[in-house]
């Protein structure tokens, strides 16, 4: 960590663990409510779907639970305080840097609607051609109109939740992370938002977070005025919001502002929300819902708010409960694609303990343990039933009748064909990798209640119809208030991915306390069947153009380097083997550590140079060890790529490089080419000794 002024002490006692849940689950909550109807404005909604006061997806023929940027983006942009080691010195270029890392262009995060048209992939095309944050989302650069979109203040929650009680280092963070792609009131936008969700921590009176929103921005703003006049607005008319919305329909409407998604109108409606809310979470998201424009924005930005105020007592529970903390972050990095409330928040917990200096750990995506009062992570019934207990700590409360089970999973992947399927066909893209391999070894405590039980581990396995079939570790019997310590490495699976992971338990009652798996895989990755698909969608691809249909792994990128990913930041000692065949490439190879389009070690043959070369890519290429190598096209090679602390050994047939670096300790693989096409049959991992 860099010397830095930390943001004040504000206590991190479990009251403020509690506020940064309830305020990640209010923003999932809240962007899941007005998703369905995105867009349409206040007399569409009234006309066709009446008042907003519960899911409304079912009667749009949508999901619940889905793929979104207001999502994706607030939790992935988050992750370069993490990469700068956990510095609240961070520059706008460092997050900057973040974008080119976890975005896959097209496909993940993002609404790629075209230079000039979509804010952030305007700025996205600025970063690719190396124009640096801040410029990238100037003003100077893109335009008013372009400048003065949403996207600053969608984005902006987590960095708010990094600083409780210091609106001012909120402000700062949020004005840094807002300028990668946006300026001007867009930027005081999102400040003002930040300084009230940091405030929040503190007080969950409305009018002390827009003291510490006016507070941080200029006086002379159009966002600042705007504020004063929706205030008075309430003030003159407190029961009645409608009104209200009236008043910002006639003053800072969308005919006043141009562009798809413009700052002050939306950025109104929640200022009106929070006000007319009057403390209810519920009523706050009927009434930003209700009062339409950009739904899935305005919602999940005061639903984070208003989670914060009011805590997890507040969080009416028809709408928390369908939620069952689920979420989705597809980027580049696709072991953490497949999340939820708490393990997000726990990182964001983890980000300010380390950064105070504090003793933390980050949460891994294999690390389940219901800690927060009706945490169920993810967890659904498939028979019997569950319920989140607060006892021992907290616990997942399994049921079943007499002479039945009950079941209870989890996502480690995509949950089916008709998921993948739905997220690939528009919108925006759920791409992962599954969290969960062969070779691992499953860990979970069960306990029984007043009665005596039994339970085993259980996973959901893709077959060579794309179908899941459920597969059972060994049924142990659990005595009557005793707690059993379940474990069961997963077997070879002929190459499928696992969607599902959970436990079975007998009749009676039996309490899941946690579920956690670790090591390296071991396992061999290639076409386990020519008509399966999902196999297929278990890796990430930054390719230009990936095929399936000669080899196993035909990878083409017509310029620059693209890689195909897989696996999760939870592997660190482990070798990774592959074949692979250039047929024409600039550098061709095989990546260990893998954390993101510009974080990993590689491994590769240089055509160019005749060289074999063991690398680093971390912020820069570094050539890490390399000797001379003859390359020649259309001749297979034996990679094999060791990683075990900082020491790094590379292999490719009877050649071998050996280097030590300690920047990158974890991460999955990776097949990588570079300005070319190359082909693979198979690749392996197996963990070290």
């Amino acid at each position: 960590m860099s010397t830095q002024t930390v943001p004040n002490t504000y206590p991190l006692d479990r009251a403020f663990e509690e506020k940064i849940y309830a305020g990640v689950l209010g923003k999932l909550i809240g962007v899941y409510l007005g998703r369905p109807f995105e867009g349409w404005d206040n007399a569409r909604i009234e006309r066709e779907l009446g008042d907003i006061t519960d899911y409304v997806h079912e009667r749009l023929g949508t999901r619940l639970i889905v793929t979104d940027d207001d999502i994706a983006g607030t939790f992935t942009f988050l992750r370069a305080f993490e990469d700068q080691g956990l510095d609240y010195d961070l520059t706008a270029e460092d997050i900057g840097n973040s974008w080119l890392n976890y975005l896959i262009e097209g496909h993940s995060v993002l609404w790629w609607g075209g230079m000039g048209n979509s804010t952030e992939h305007t700025a996205y095309l600025r970063l690719k051609a190396g124009i640096p944050a801040p410029r990238s989302g100037s003003m100077a650069l893109n335009g008013q109109v372009v400048a003065e979109q949403i996207g600053a203040q969608i984005f902006i929650d987590g960095w708010a939740m990094l600083c409780p009680g210091d609106p001012e280092a909120a402000a700062a963070l949020a004005r840094r992370a807002g300028s990668v792609s946006h300026d001007g009131e867009a930027l005081h936008g999102a400040m003002a938002l930040a300084a009230a969700e940091a405030q929040a921590v503190v007080t969950p009176d409305a009018n002390s977070q827009l003291d510490a929103a006016v507070g941080v921005i200029p006086r002379d703003s159009l966002i600042r005025r705007l504020i004063d006049d929706v205030r008075d607005w309430h003030a003159r008319n407190p029961d009645d919001w409608r009104t209200t919305m009236r008043e910002i329909q006639a003053r800072y409407g969308y005919d006043k502002y141009g562009g798809n998604c413009h700052m002050v109108p939306n950025h109104a409606l929640i200022v009106m929300g929070l006000l007319h809310a009057d403390g209810d979470f519920a009523k706050a998201m009927q009434v930003v819902n209700t009062a339409g424009w950009d739904t899935d924005c305005n919602s999940g930005n005061l639903g984070c708010l208003m989670g914060i105020s009011v805590g997890l007592a507040g969080l009416t529970p028809h709408l928390r409960e369908p939620v069952a903390d689920r979420c989705y972050l597809p980027t580049a990095d696709g072991g953490r694609a497949i999340s939820d409330a708490w393990t997000e928040s726990q990182r964001i917990i983890s980000f300010v303990r380390g950064a105070r200096g504090e003793p933390t750990t980050l949460p891994a995506e294999a690390a389940i343990d219901f800690a927060m009062p009706g945490a169920v992570q993810g967890f659904q019934a498939e028979a019997g039933s569950l319920r989140h207990t607060a006892e021992d700590g907290g616990a997942l409360l399994l049921s079943a009748a007499q002479g039945e089970s009950a079941l209870a999973l989890r996502d480690v992947f995509v949950d089916s064909l008709a998921t993948s399927r739905f997220f690939h066909r528009g919108g925006y893209a759920l791409v992962a990798t599954p969290q969960l391999n062969p070779g691992q070894r499953l860990r979970a405590q069960v306990s029984a209640a007043q009665a005596k039980t039994s339970a085993q581990l259980a996973i959901r396995v893709f077959d060579e119809n794309d179908d899941t079939r459920l597969l059972l570790g060994p049924a142990t019997e659990i005595d009557a208030g005793s707690t059993l310590a379940l474990t069961w490495e997963v077997p070879d699976l002929g190459g499928y991915p696992i969607a599902q992971v959970g436990v079975r338990t007998g009749a009676g009652e039996a309490r899941l306390h946690e579920l956690s798996w670790d090591g390296a895989p071991r396992v061999t990755l290639t076409r386990p069947d020519r008509s399966s698909v999902m196999w297929q969608r278990a890796w990430v691809s930054s390719l230009d153009t990936l095929w399936h249909i000669a080899e196993p792994f035909r990878l083409m990128q017509n310029e620059g380097t693209g890689l195909l990913s897989y696996g999760c930041r939870s592997w660190r000692a482990y070798r990774v083997s592959a074949d692979v065949t250039p047929h024409l490439a600039d550098r061709a190879g095989l990546v260990a550590r893998y954390q993101g389009l510009r974080r990993y070690y590689a491994l590769l043959l240089n055509a160019q140079a005749q060289k074999l070369q063991l690398v680093r890519e971390y912020e820069g290429t570094t050539v890490l060890a390399e000797c001379e190598a003859s390359v020649e096209f259309g001749r297979t090679y034996r990679f094999e790529l060791q990683v075990d602390g900082d020491k790094l050994r590379g292999s490719v047939n009877d050649q071998v490089l050996h280097a030590r670096d300690g920047a990158l300790a974890d991460g999955g693989v990776a097949l990588l080419i570079d300005t070319g096409r190359s082909a693979t049959q198979a690749l392996s991992i197996a963990p070290l000794a």
